[in-house]
């Protein structure tokens, strides 16, 4: 409309994206029903119609979500589901005892040895029973053993759950148990580690930035409840072992027979299965590694899984100590009241007339707070910010 080019900042205040349990009630407590359940997975559909992933994706009325990869060689089943409020300060809290954690259990997947403090194995143990004290229910059933990653960045207030029937890989608490217990669900996993890092990378990605407005996701729980992958996606390393067992058996035939008619048969037998296996690699290649597709795929999977459920905004939050007198109380309300503030309570110090201010300040309405609070009140109150939380 100006024809002028507008320069953005990046954005200076944080949020963080979060799922909720769907509202039974509307605005004018009327029941919703299952109305705003099909009203998301029709948005999801139509939000997916105009991307690249339409003839891959599809929504089940239970918000669960199924990918298949570009080359139809994997299929990913996502559900995302709100995690409670104490799970999630739980996790905020505990970042640095779960980048630890995660350090060892590096260690342990490359057979390394690390030595572990008796008190950080305490504290690991103590964090467990908090999370299996505070996940109760039938659908967190066991969720505590079958966590397959934190994220994002592998220490972050979100779960990827493992939901897979027949899928025994090794615990991220396998550092509380014995060094041989760990080894044996080490070689158990072995065969698909591969496929299985590339679970976890694409869940970081996905809790890294939401699909609201690219900010990292909290308190969010992705269970994985399948993941087929067909025989042809496996490594190729196999297939090249038996193509030259079969051109060595085709060469000592020649050999013996000598002559031309019957090598020029075992040549021709020792080349056909050999392109008919390297076909599905040929049309593997043109979409890339199956480990990359399979990253895209959970990435694309969970950011579905997110928008068919509620989603929500979470605004960080201060905590604002206010010190003023009796006479300019009226003016401290009003600044607050006019920056969406909300006061939680108020205490009058002994001995003098000042008055203890406690409440809570979105961080975005608190630029130029202090000068305008003080301007009100002719310098009589005097705020103190300190981040607090997030709040939806």
């Amino acid at each position: 409309f100006a024809k002028i080019d507008i320069s953005a900042s990046k954005p200076i205040i944080p949020f963080r994206e979060t799922v909720v349990r769907p509202p039974k009630v509307d605005m004018v407590n009327e029941e919703l029903g299952k109305q705003q359940k099909v009203a998301i997975i029709h948005q999801v559909k139509e939000e997916a119609s105009q991307g690249h992933f339409s003839d891959t994706l599809h929504v089940d009325p239970s918000s669960l979500v199924t990918l298949t990869t570009p080359n139809r060689l994997a299929t990913v089943s996502v559900r995302a589901i709100p995690l409670p409020q104490e799970v999630t300060c739980l996790l905020e809290s505990s970042t640095e005892l779960i980048r630890t954690l995660e350090q060892v259990n590096m260690y342990l997947r490359e057979g390394k040895s690390l030595d572990v403090s008796l008190r950080t194995l305490e504290a690991i143990a103590g964090l467990k029973a908090q999370l299996e004290s505070l996940l109760q229910g039938r659908k967190w059933r066991n969720a505590v053993e079958r966590i397959w990653a934190f994220g994002p960045r592998r220490y972050g207030p979100n779960i990827l759950l493992n939901s897979l029937e027949g899928y025994q890989r090794p615990s991220v608490w396998q550092c509380l148990a014995r060094r041989d217990e760990a080894g044996e669900a080490g070689a158990q996993a072995a065969v698909i580690r591969d496929f299985d890092n590339s679970i976890v990378s694409g869940f970081q990605l996905a809790t890294l930035s939401g699909p609201m407005c690219e900010e990292p996701m909290m308190g969010v729980c992705f269970s994985v409840e399948r993941w087929d992958i067909q025989s042809s996606a496996l490594p190729q390393h196999q297939d090249s072992l038996e193509d030259d067992s079969i051109s060595h058996e085709a060469l000592a035939d020649s050999k013996v027979e000598r002559s031309s008619e019957t090598s020029a048969q075992a040549e021709g037998t020792a080349a056909g299965p050999s392109q008919a296996r390297r076909r599905p690699a040929d049309v593997a290649d043109c979409y890339g590694p199956v480990s990359g597709q399979l990253i895209a795929a959970i990435k694309e999977a969970c950011r579905h899984a997110f928008q068919a459920q509620p989603q929500r905004l979470m605004a960080a939050m201060y905590t604002c100590e206010i010190m003023a007198t009796a006479e300019v109380l009226g003016r401290v309300y009003g600044v607050l009241g006019k920056r969406e503030g909300r006061v939680l309570h108020e205490d009058m110090k002994e001995g003098t007339d000042m008055f203890i201010i406690k409440a809570v300040l979105p961080v975005a309405e608190s630029f130029g707070f202090s000068d305008e609070i003080r301007k009100r009140t002719s310098g009589l109150a005097s705020p103190q910010l300190v981040f607090s939380h997030w709040e939806v």
